[in-house]
Order: structure tokens, then C-alpha cells, then sequence
């Protein structure tokens, strides 16, 4: 009796509950899911990547639509000795000054995106007085001007902005959805870890309840003789081996408690009790259909295509700076000076200006020719490579969805094989108790059903694994049936 007070009294130490000053929660996967995406340090650092890339397309928007400027010399004040021209004597001569200037010009413009010229309309109003023996004043004021500037033969960045940047975007949109399939998949990595510790822990605790229960037993057998003493001193060794599987099973699961828990960006006195998903719904994926996915909402094919693009942006840019260029501007206006601000609005005269630059590359020693020459070359290179990167991409797509209709069958079967190794337990226990089998039968028979729960958290954990790296790869959720981006885009419309 000593000895079984003593035991007690161990087992309740053991046993008692560890996370009694901790606040317990309790959730089930696609709760882990929705608090990782949301809270996680990772999903943080998605969300700021995304808005980064946001606020540069929102840019480049702004860009293409009329600028309204204001450049202004509010005021300019000048007394110095400056360098004239006496004609009378033919030398030249410094002679004092004193002035005052003021000046502003208003202006909106418009980039032109299919020719790469840029259009404005602006006006005006400069004010000069200069003081000393010859005190006078002016206004010189434009009421309005319309121009034009462009070059003719040379690059024009805004064509392939208007290529490139939207396609930029929406890699951005969809490699934020990526990010949070990532983050998704490692709540589960988590989230079945951590169920796997307390399934663990759960058994042991178990373990350690039926292995007393049945050393007991043996003793009572042992005194009638109805088993050996072989036989007993295995079923105290069982004893004292389940205690301390069950102290070490404690540490993994404080462990996988922390990681969880910290992975959620939780409290760290936080404590969790799981519930494990239950059998998914059965759905058919076709490698075909998901290729189809993948291939319009992945990321990396939006990521190729503006690889390319990017690379054929650069030949044209060195082809055209290898040849000749020519630039020109024209703006037709009105302009007019007077000695005061009313007569200077007063009859303006038109203001035509034209101009025409050219630039001719003459001896450079092959300098610009080379430079085309390279970025063909690298386009070349580029093109290849994608082809390959998109080769490999498809092959982890299709095995993904081979993978995922393999482990829908495999989750059946653990399932199946964890009811069959329980009931198997449970009849040997009782034969066991009863003297109508023998130990290693009974200890055979425990550790199939704890295998047998095992492998059914791993079936689980492989299934989700396997969903969610297919939602990674083609942003679709099959589930659902619908495209993730869609479900980004009428989030993001509810919250503007």
C-alpha cells in the first residue's frame, strides 16, 4: 500500500495540469490558418512588401495622368558690381546694380504614351525693377502657351512603362497571395506538430495509467502463479518506462507549444488545445485544370513574362542609342512686356517657337554597337532560362496534384487502420486481463494503435500540406472554386 501511495502521489505530480496559469484557447485548423495570415510576423512583412509595390503602381498611375506644376522665384534681390560693356571707349567696365525680380510660371502637362512626347499648357508673369540712376520697371507676362516636345527616333520609356508596370503589379497582388499560402502552409506545419506532442503526450498519460493497471493485475496473477516473474518484472519495466516517456513527451509538447503559439504571435503563456480536422471532402483534381491555373494566376509565369519584357525593353533601348536621334519642340503662344501689370495682358503678340536637335554618334570604337550586341544576347539567355524555369514549374504542379489525390486515398486507410488497431487493443487488453493472452501480445498490440494514431495526424498533416502548397501554386481554391485573387479583390473593394 506504501509503494502504491507512493506511486499515486507521482503520478499526480506528473499529471497536474502544467498550463494552470495560462490562458487556454482552443482551435481548430482553419482558425490557426486565419490567425497566422493575420497576425503572424510573416504575414506583417507580406502585407508591407504588398503595399510597397501598391504605392509604386499607384505612382506610375499618377504619372500618366495630367501634372499641374507651379515653378516660382517668389523673390530675388540683387546690389552687386556687375561686368558691362562700354562701346563709346570699347572696354569693358563694372558698373554698380541694383535690382529686383520676381517670376512664376503655372503649368500642366500630359505625357503621350504611344509617341513618348509630352504635351503643356502654361502661362507666365515675370516682374523686374532695377533701381539707381535709370529707375525703371517691366512686366513681361505669356497668358498662354501650348507646346509640344518629343524624340523622333530615340527610346521611349513611357511605351514599355505602360507595358511593364501594370504587369508589375499584379505580380505583386499575386506573389502577396503566394506569401500567404506560404504562411498557411507552415500554420499547418505548426498546428498538426503541436497536435502530434498532445497526442503523444495524451498516450503517455494513457500509457501510464494502463500500464499500472495492469502491473497490478499481474501481481494478483503472479501470487496464484498464474504468470511468471519474467512476465511481472516486463510488466514493472512498463511501468517505469511509460513515466518516463511521459516527462519527455511533456517537454516536446512545452516545445511545440512555444513554436505554435510564438509562430501565431500569441501570448507565450498562451495555452492551446487542438481539434483535429475530420475527414476532408473528396474532390478530383485534374493536372490539366490546375495547370491552367497556374499558368494564369502563379506569379512566377507573371514574373517571367516581365523578365522578358524587361530584356526586350533593354534591346530597344541600346539599339536606339546606337543610331542617331533627333528631338524637337514647338510651342506657339502669346507674350507681351509693358511698364505695368494691366497694359502687359494688353495686345499680346504671338510667341512661336521651334527647335530641332540632333544627336550623331560619329567614332565611339564599337561602344554602343557592342552594348545592343550584349542585350540581345542576355534576351537570348533570358528566353531559355524561363523556358526552363516554366518546364520545371509545371512538373511541381502537376506532382503536387498526383501527390494530393494520393493522399485523399491514404487518409481513408489511416483512418480505417487507427479503428481496427484500437478495437484490436481494447479485445487484447481484456483476453490479457481475463489470463487468455500472453504479454508481448498486449504490448504488440499497444504500440500498433499508437502507430496507428500517429500515422493518422501524419495522414492529415500530408493531406492539408499537399492542398495548400497546390492553392500556393495555382492561387485557386479548389474548395471554393474560385480564384483567390477574386476573393483579394472583393475583400480589398469591401474595406476602400
Amino acid at each position: 500500500m506504501k509503494t502504491k501511495r507512493i506511486l499515486l502521489f507521482c503520478l499526480s505530480t506528473i499529471l497536474a495540469p502544467v498550463w494552470a496559469i495560462s490562458q487556454t484557447v482552443t482551435l481548430d485548423l482553419d482558425r490557426s490558418i486565419e490567425i497566422a495570415s493575420d497576425s503572424s510576423l510573416q504575414a506583417f512583412r507580406a502585407k508591407n512588401l504588398y503595399m510597397a509595390n501598391y504605392w509604386e503602381y499607384r505612382s506610375f498611375r499618377a504619372g500618366r495622368l495630367p501634372s499641374l506644376s507651379l515653378r516660382t522665384t517668389p523673390i530675388q534681390y540683387r546690389r552687386d558690381f556687375t561686368q558691362r560693356y562700354d562701346s563709346e571707349n570699347n572696354i569693358d567696365v563694372y558698373r554698380r546694380q541694383q535690382s529686383l525680380h520676381t517670376y512664376g510660371n503655372l503649368s500642366i502637362s500630359q505625357n503621350f504614351d504611344l509617341t513618348g512626347g509630352t504635351f503643356f499648357i502654361d502661362s507666365e508673369l515675370g516682374y523686374m525693377r532695377n533701381f539707381g540712376d535709370n529707375t525703371y520697371s517691366q512686366f513681361s507676362s505669356v497668358p498662354v502657351r501650348i507646346g509640344y516636345s518629343q524624340s523622333l527616333f530615340g527610346f521611349n520609356s513611357f511605351k514599355w512603362e505602360k507595358k511593364i508596370e501594370p504587369l508589375k503589379y499584379e505580380k505583386a497582388k499575386q506573389q502577396f497571395l503566394y506569401a500567404m499560402q506560404e504562411i498557411s502552409e507552415s500554420a499547418i506545419s505548426y498546428f498538426f506538430s503541436l497536435a502530434m506532442a498532445q497526442a503523444e503526450y495524451d498516450m503517455a498519460k494513457e500509457n501510464v495509467a494502463s500500464s499500472d493497471t495492469l502491473y497490478h493485475i499481474g501481481a494478483k496473477r503472479y501470487k496464484i502463479a498464474s504468470i511468471s516473474q519474467s512476465d511481472l518484472l516486463t510488466l514493472k519495466l512498463n511501468v517505469v518506462n511509460a513515466q518516463n516517456t511521459l516527462q519527455n513527451t511533456e517537454i516536446s509538447l512545452k516545445r511545440a507549444m512555444f513554436g505554435f503559439v510564438s509562430f501565431l504571435n500569441m501570448d507565450k503563456e498562451t495555452h492551446v488545445m487542438l481539434e483535429l480536422p475530420g475527414r476532408p471532402e473528396k474532390i478530383e483534381i485534374s493536372p490539366d485544370l490546375a495547370l491552367q491555373y497556374a499558368r494564369l494566376n502563379n506569379p512566377d509565369f507573371m514574373g517571367f513574362d516581365q523578365e522578358r519584357l524587361e530584356a526586350e525593353r533593354e534591346v530597344d533601348r541600346t539599339k536606339k542609342s546606337s543610331n542617331f536621334d533627333a528631338s524637337f519642340s514647338v510651342s506657339v503662344g502669346f507674350n507681351q512686356v509693358a511698364g505695368n501689370l494691366t497694359e502687359a495682358y494688353k495686345n499680346p503678340l504671338q510667341q512661336d517657337v521651334v527647335s530641332i536637335g540632333l544627336t550623331v554618334p560619329i567614332v565611339d570604337w564599337g561602344v554602343r554597337k557592342g552594348r545592343a550586341n550584349m542585350a540581345r544576347n542576355n534576351l537570348n539567355v533570358i528566353k531559355i532560362s524561363i523556358q526552363q524555369k516554366e518546364m520545371n514549374l509545371e512538373q511541381d504542379v502537376i506532382m503536387t496534384v498526383n501527390d494530393f489525390n494520393v493522399q485523399q486515398n491514404l487518409i481513408s486507410s489511416a483512418e480505417e487502420a487507427l479503428e481496427l488497431a484500437s478495437m484490436a487493443y481494447d479485445v487484447t487488453k481484456e483476453r490479457f486481463i481475463i489470463g487468455k493472452t500472453d504479454l508481448n501480445s498486449l504490448i504488440l498490440s499497444q504500440e500498433r494503435q499508437n502507430r496507428a494514431h500517429q500515422n493518422y495526424i501524419l495522414s492529415l498533416r500530408n493531406y492539408w500540406l499537399s492542398y495548400y502548397k497546390l492553392r500556393k501554386l495555382t492561387l485557386y481554391d479548389f474548395l471554393g472554386q474560385e480564384v483567390l485573387s477574386e476573393q483579394f479583390d472583393r475583400i480589398e473593394g469591401v474595406k476602400n
